[in-house]
């Protein structure tokens, strides 16, 4: 399936991006489970609206369909669409009356996260929100030794500021002085709103 950006630039993924079109989402494997970090994420949010701690969504994509095969009648497959504006981060809602909004990555690499997994306007969006109180962070995922990080988009924006000058990633271990990691376990399986208690809260 053809896909493009409003501007017509054919849609890149990037290596460690996760593809919303897929119709299976690719799989990482770790602790036998077999789970991407966005069906992780997504599971954790569920289990939040159900208990009524937060209501945290991932955003819908808006795509433009312009080209539908209908090999039977009763199915139908995209084969072109275009997304009908840049997208900004990957979820957001309220958590006791706060606005969240966070974008999810995840990398192979084992001592470093590359900053060419975040897009420009990701930034620029994350600003904002930081300039109008919101509670604004990312998720890092090391898939290859199973662990996840809490980063404030405030330590985000400043590494790809730097990013011309300097390094073109954020070591694993600024990462681990700056963030938050996040114990994994089973209900929710991220449990990133404790770490939001502990840091936004207290």
């Amino acid at each position: 399936m053809s896909i493009r950006y409003p501007n017509g630039k054919p849609y890149l993924p990037l290596p460690n991006e996760s593809n919303q079109l897929k119709k299976q989402p690719n799989k990482v494997s770790y602790g036998n489970r077999g789970m991407s970090l966005e069906e992780d994420i997504n599971s954790s949010n569920e289990y939040y609206l159900a208990k009524g701690i937060a209501v945290i969504h991932k955003k819908p994509t808006p795509l433009q369909i312009v080209k539908v095969d209908y090999p039977k009648r009763s199915a139908a497959v995209i084969k072109e669409a275009y997304f009908q504006q840049a997208s900004t981060t990957d979820y957001n809602g309220v958590y006791k009356g706060k606005y969240i909004d966070f974008e999810a990555k995840e990398t192979k690499n084992k001592t470093s996260f590359p900053l060419k997994n975040f897009h420009k306007h990701q930034i620029e969006h994350m600003r904002q929100v930081l300039l109008q109180k919101g509670i604004c962070f990312s998720l890092l995922r090391f898939s290859a030794i199973d662990e996840v990080y809490l980063l404030d988009a405030n330590h985000l924006c400043s590494f790809w500021s730097d990013q011309e000058m300097s390094r073109k990633s954020i070591p694993k271990k600024e990462i681990e002085v700056l963030g938050h990691q996040i114990p994994l376990g089973l209900y929710p399986r991220i449990d990133y709103l404790s770490i939001i208690e502990a840091v936004y809260f207290s």
